[in-house]
């Protein structure tokens, strides 16, 4: 019975620690943005490998996302002689929830596992602390650029995201089942806001910031994470405790920040 206790003790203090430990490392990353010197080249370089690398399979998902939104809301909304609202259907659902939500997964599951792979295998390659010995802050020469390429990328690939999806949507809902195009297009400039727009554009900024966050922490803490440790194998299994932490942390806080946007 007391083994039972020891194990739900050990437990709860090595998740506070882990929780405390990214908390601290979060906020010695965003001090490390705005402390000086700064350097645009890394962020560019990160900019290219987070955003730019990730756009074909932005464009991918957007294009068949779009398309089978078209699809599904043509045929749901043809029921009720409402064929007219496709337009706003497939742009609402996009730039509100899909857009935001899909970029980000995708994002997480392209860059996000690279950047964790990467900052594990430096830190179990003493590179890290390689840094330190030299006085070199690893948050600054290393997370900083990730942080702002990540905040920055996210948001542009979710508005490419909605425009490939909104013109998926227009291609199988006009071009293939024969929706008006007039109406597609008017719906949606009048039913479009730019609070809708505001509410995907903030989603995106908090979902970049938070793929970097817990991938970068995971793989830069690879040598304290439970069942990791050294090696190969230990930075494949936190490499996938961080994309599946980082999918379900966007879908939690897709509705936590929904219910506060609306």
């Amino acid at each position: 019975m007391l083994g039972i206790f020891d194990r739900i003790g050990s437990a709860t203090l090595y998740y506070i620690n882990e929780v405390g430990r990214m908390g601290i490392f979060l906020f010695h990353s965003l001090v490390s943005i705005i402390r000086p010197p700064y350097k645009v080249w890394p962020v560019i370089r990160q900019v290219y490998i987070i955003g730019t690398l990730s756009i074909f399979v932005i464009l991918f998902t957007g294009a068949f996302t779009g398309m089978v939104l078209g699809l599904q809301g043509y045929h749901t909304l043809s029921k009720f002689g409402a064929e007219g609202l496709l337009g706003s259907a497939v742009a609402l659902s996009l730039i509100r929830e899909l857009g935001p939500v899909l970029a980000a997964l995708m994002v997480t599951g392209r860059a996000g596992s690279a950047i964790c792979a990467e900052i594990g295998v430096m830190r179990i390659s003493e590179q890290i602390d390689a840094l330190d010995c030299m006085a070199i802050d690893p948050h600054k020469y290393i997370m900083a650029p990730k942080f702002v390429a990540g905040i920055i990328s996210l948001p542009l690939l979710t508005a490419i995201f909605d425009v490939i999806g909104i013109l998926g949507g227009y291609l199988v809902g006009v071009g293939l089942l024969g929706a008006n195009e007039g109406t597609y297009f008017s719906s949606m400039y009048k039913d479009v806001e730019f609070n809708d727009v505001y509410m995907g554009f903030m989603k995106s900024l908090c979902f970049g910031l938070l793929i970097i966050w817990i991938c970068s922490s995971k793989g830069f803490f690879v040598h304290l994470t439970k069942g990791g440790g050294f090696g190969a194998e230990g930075v494949s299994r936190v490499t996938t405790n961080a994309v599946v932490l980082s999918s379900v942390s966007i879908l939690l806080f897709d509705y936590f920040l929904t219910s506060i946007l609306l």
